[in-house]
């Protein structure tokens, strides 16, 4: 093995390097990508440095980095990588390209012969476009000769930071971590004692963190400085008067500073490198780190800091090609509005295109917060601007305020067309927020306002939208009848997307009534809108017959493949707006199914997508409590509370009704027949009682009868509910197997004879699901019968979700540390074996990674149990 001569900054990172220079290896056979996270300081960046510098012979080094700006730059690493390369990518930035064709260049500049090594630094500060690039890149780094290499700041990336959706997205069969480790009391008290310090100053001062170690070890002063703000700015009052002020200059510039920003200050830039003040990067000068660079800046007065960053902009606003989103960084902070009003509309239309919307609705928060000087119109065009960015953010309130005040603007200057797209833009936010009713008037006030006039295309969007709203709330003959209209008028204004989306509603709410020929319908449409380019329509008119062929219409053995295709098709087209809901979607399916682990994988993909907040998050956090809830975990409610909170937000009938089942089923469980009457008596209502939809109000009226309600049961009940109620369980049991509904069948399977609820009894116990097992052995034994099998073995109860002794003793070794292969090894069985143990594992217990995982193992290892 070579032996390198490492700076001081890469003690004890041999292992690191090595690591890395094996996925490069590796990645000409299969693309790879390297997560390089650590706390601030711990030598990410110089490791990523060193190496790129020794491999750059040996691979093709494509460089990017995401910088500390209020709002960060709308594919900043890309625009680094474009100036790199030039070619197609730069001229499709250049021309402000939608996102897929600036993707499409990239991907068609890293197909060539490899290996290529793309770095990618500090993506905790990332735009939006940039985690999506991200995301599609790791989906099809399997076929490329890539080496991605991503650095983050672990500590800085909690459990609702957007980068967790985009690491939960990429492909962990790709994927490998690697540690730095902080640096051992050893190794530090050895380097201070080479440098003449006391080392255990030193160590006491800087712990393992090898950046503190260094400058600490750099310091001239006998007495060791106590912070490292201390030791940057100790530096800095040694320098000259024009170099400190370029010092400063540097500091108010997140990450680096561009040739020209200092090309007129030469002489100061070269006092400052050799000063160990500033390091060459780039085409210009930095600080060796973040750490450095805002130790400096938050020393500056608040007055000088503005002064500077004035005289940043203004050599910026003379540059061509700056990233606009730059320019509102250092408007901001000079607190120059106009500049902010001028550079915050034009960075928030680029981010916008790139489809970074959330940081194109910060621009545009900033510059409506000075919009005041604006026309009506130009204001009121700002606002809508902001509205929909917000919306596809998922920044709902602020978004659902601006779209209140832009619709106030246009009902003065009396626009109608203006008026109706706002009303619809009003009733998509509130729904969102919570406000159906909201939703629901601004939807119908859309309408009304442009009935009275010549009807065009606002008209037909505004019927569309109607309907939308209706098939939410579960009245499909409205939604028919205003999709109908839109349609109509689409085909009239020859409009074939409106058309396109307004068939898809049509045949939606017909599928959900179980209209003959809706899912062909549908499934022309998909392809239909797959042939015109409009992958979204395509996508929406797939994922409707899927959810409701599983949802409405429980067929789960024709909607486990359509599902399926439907997140192929997403992944595919880069939708990600749509996956958090198809995989809630597929967690529902799964756990009917029987696939409790599947499920349990899908809800945890979906909220690290969405979030545990809104639309998207209510399916999921009520699959995941209703297994919790089944497997007897303690924090099973509060997890349905969550789910009830955030549907009760929404207000429609699709995402209440399924909470309230969940919790009636929660409530049986646990014998409190009276509040399990309540929810499923609230449920029913919701969906509309009689005129609800068959197996959802089917459902919702056999928990009621469970929990010994004597209601008079809805007519439209649906037949194998209707068995259940009946005491058919045979008949009904049939029914659920040949739909693909295992739990359901073993729902009916319980109420039989011995034989029949021992197999109901035996699948719960498959699934893990000890607490609905021990209601149902309650049962059996009220019933009579003589032969209750017990439940499983003391060993395997006494854990939180039932590990079995073959998964306990796989989860003492992920406690200990130990790789899958590892574990494999020392058990003697394949990877593959493992990986299925430890992903059942992670289910049962209801967590999402093998550290959460080896600390409740730890608590359970302390615990003492009572193995009978």
């Amino acid at each position: 093995m070579a032996i390198y001569h490492r700076p001081v900054e890469l003690w004890e990172r041999t292992d690191a390097f090595d690591l890395l220079d094996a996925l490069l290896h590796a990645s000409t056979e299969s693309g790879r990508v390297a997560l390089v996270a650590a706390e601030a300081g711990m030598g990410k960046s110089t490791l990523v440095a060193d190496f790129t510098r020794r491999r750059s012979e040996r691979a093709r080094v494509l460089w990017g980095a995401c910088d500390q700006l209020v709002t960060p730059r709308a594919l900043g690493p890309l625009h680094d990588i474009a100036r790199m390369i030039r070619g197609p990518l730069a001229a499709a930035l250049l021309a402000g390209a939608p996102r897929e064709e600036v993707f499409a260049a990239f991907l068609d500049e890293v197909a060539g012969p490899g290996p290529v090594l793309v770095v990618v630094e500090d993506v905790h500060w990332a735009d939006e476009a940039t985690l999506d690039w991200l995301t599609q890149l790791g989906r099809r780094i399997a076929a490329l000769p890539v080496l991605l290499v991503v650095t983050f700041r672990d500590d800085e990336v909690g459990p609702d930071h957007p980068l967790r959706r985009t690491l939960a997205a990429l492909p962990a069969q790709a994927v490998t971590r690697i540690p730095l480790a902080p640096l051992s009391e050893e190794c530090v008290l050895e380097q201070a004692r080479r440098a003449g310090r006391t080392p255990e100053i030193v160590y006491r001062l800087a712990g393992g963190n090898p950046l503190l170690v260094t400058e600490l070890l750099k310091a001239d002063d006998a007495a060791v400085p106590g912070a490292v703000q201390d030791l940057v700015l100790n530096r800095l009052r040694v320098l000259p008067p024009d170099a400190r002020d370029l010092a400063q200059l540097v500091a108010v510039v997140p990450t680096r500073a561009d040739a020209l920003l200092v090309a007129d200050e030469l002489d100061a830039v070269d006092t400052c490198l050799a000063a160990g003040v500033l390091v060459a990067a780039g085409d210009g000068v930095a600080f060796r780190h973040e750490l450095l660079r805002t130790a400096v800046e938050e020393s500056l007065s608040p007055m000088r800091r503005m002064m500077l960053h004035r005289r940043v902009l203004e050599r910026l606003a003379c540059a061509p090609d700056v990233d606009p989103g730059r320019l509102v960084h250092h408007a901001r902070s000079a607190g120059d509005d106009d500049a902010v009003l001028r550079y915050g509309r034009i960075a928030g239309a680029a981010a916008a295109r790139t489809g970074a919307h959330r940081e194109a609705a910060a621009h545009y928060r900033a510059a409506a917060a000075v919009a005041e000087r604006l026309v009506e119109s130009e204001r009121a065009e700002l606002l809508e601007s902001y509205a929909t960015e917000a919306l596809l953010a998922g920044l709902h309130q602020e978004g659902l305020e601006a779209a209140q005040t832009a619709l106030t603007l246009r009902e003065q200057r009396a626009e109608p067309d203006k008026i109706s797209e706002d009303l619809r833009l009003v009733s998509r936010l509130a729904w969102w927020t919570g406000d159906a009713r909201q939703s629901h008037d601004a939807a119908t006030r859309a309408v009304a306002v442009l009935e009275a006039g010549p009807p065009g295309r606002q008209l037909a969007l505004a019927y569309g939208n109607l309907a939308h709203r209706f098939v939410h709330t579960y009245e499909f003959d409205d939604a028919v009848a205003w999709g109908e209209r839109s349609l109509a008028l689409a085909e009239r204004l020859d409009d074939d997307e409106i058309a396109i989306h307004a068939a898809t509603i049509v045949n939606a709410a017909r599928l959900c009534q179980a209209a003959p020929g809706a899912a062909e319908a549908l499934e022309q449409l998909h392809e239909h809108a797959v042939a015109n380019g409009l992958f979204d329509h395509a996508h929406r008119a797939l994922g409707n017959r899927a959810s409701i062929m599983s949802d409405d219409l429980a067929r789960y053995d024709v909607a486990a493949p359509l599902i399926d295709r439907a997140l192929a098709f997403a992944e595919q087209h880069d939708l990600d707006a749509g996956l958090a809901w198809l995989l809630g979607q597929r967690a529902k399916l799964r756990l009917e199914r029987g696939d409790w682990n599947g499920a349990l994988a899908d809800a945890d993909a979906a909220l690290a997508r969405s979030g545990p907040r809104g639309a998207n998050a209510v399916m999921s956090l009520t699959v995941r409590g209703r297994i919790q809830a089944a497997r007897g975990a303690p924090d099973a409610l509060a997890c349905l509370d969550e789910a009830a909170r955030q549907a009760d937000r929404v207000g429609d009938a699709q995402w209440v009704v399924p909470v309230a089942d969940a919790r009636s089923e929660y409530f049986l469980w646990a014998d409190d027949t009276e509040r399990a009457q309540e929810e499923a008596r609230r449920g029913i209502a919701i969906a509309g009682g009689e005129h609800g939809l068959p197996f959802v109000v089917g459902r919702l009226a056999y928990r009621l009868w469970k929990a010994g309600g004597t209601d008079e049961l809805p007519a439209t009940i649906a037949e194998p509910y209707r068995l259940m109620i009946a005491g058919a369980w045979s008949e009904a049991a049939a029914e659920w197997a040949r739909r693909g509904g295992r739990y359901l069948r073993a729902e009916a399977l319980a109420a039989g004879d011995e034989d029949a609820a021992n197999e109901a009894l035996r699948i719960l116990d498959d699934l893990g699901a000890n607490r609905s097992g021990d209601h149902l052995r309650r049962q059996l034994r009220r019933r009579g019968f003589a032969r209750v099998p017990r439940g499983p073995r003391p060993t395997t109860a006494s854990h939180i979700a039932g590990l079995t002794v073959r998964q306990a003793e796989i989860l003492a070794m992920v406690g200990e540390g130990l790789s899958n292969g590892e574990i494999a090894a020392r058990l003697v069985v394949s990877v593959r074996t493992v990986d299925h143990h430890v992903s059942a594992v992670l289910a049962k217990l209801g967590v999402t990674n093998r550290r959460e995982a080896a600390a409740i193992g730890r608590q359970l290892a302390a615990t003492p149990t009572d193995t009978g």
